[in-house]
Formats: C-alpha cells, structure tokens, sequence
C-alpha cells in the first residue's frame, strides 16, 4: 500500500513530541497536562459511577483493568530507552486516574 502523508504524519509524532519534550520545562508541563486531564476523568468516572449506581462494579472492574495494563505496559517501555516521555505520561495518567477514583470515593464515606 502507499504511505499517505496523513500515515506519515501519524508515525512520526512519537518521534516529535520526544524531539519537542526534550527541554525540561516542556516536559513536565506536558506531565501536569496529563496528570491534571486523568485525575479529572478520575472524578468524572467517580461521579458518573456513584450517581447511576447500577454498574458499579463493571466500572471498577474497568478502572482496575485499565490501570493493570497501563502497569504492564510500563515493562517494555523501561527496556526501551529513547521512549522516556512516554513512559513518564503513562505513569503521570496512572497516578491522575488513581487519584481521582480515591478521592471520589473518599468522598462517599
């Protein structure tokens, strides 16, 4: 097949976001991007959750699961030295997401 250059665009921005990320300040504020964005889906799931109360635990099972495999996702990504930007986004969305959901449900007690 021919490569278009929306495919060419879409395979080179792992490659320009690491190249953008590599000022300091460009990369953590990236983090507090994603880490602000995934505790705020956090809440959100939280509420939406707690307010229809009929699939609670098919939405807990879903937050479990999505946090695991973002978990096992960060093996190979630590093998893999030139994808530490990534590797710090994952982590930034596991722990927003994580702090969302345990302070929603803080809030139920």
């Amino acid at each position: 097949m021919q490569q278009t250059r929306f495919q060419l665009l879409v395979l080179g921005s792992g490659d320009r976001l690491r190249d953008w990320a590599a000022n300091p300040w460009r990369r953590w504020s990236l983090q507090l991007i994603v880490l602000s964005v995934s505790f705020s889906i956090g809440g959100i799931l939280g509420a939406i959750s707690g307010t229809i109360a009929v699939l609670d635990p098919i939405g807990a099972l879903a937050c479990v699961v999505a946090i695991e495999m973002a978990a096992r996702l960060r093996g190979p990504l630590l093998r893999r030295r030139d994808q530490a930007v990534l590797l710090g986004l994952l982590d930034m969305a596991r722990i927003g997401l994580l702090y969302g959901l345990l302070l929603e449900g803080f809030k139920l007690l």
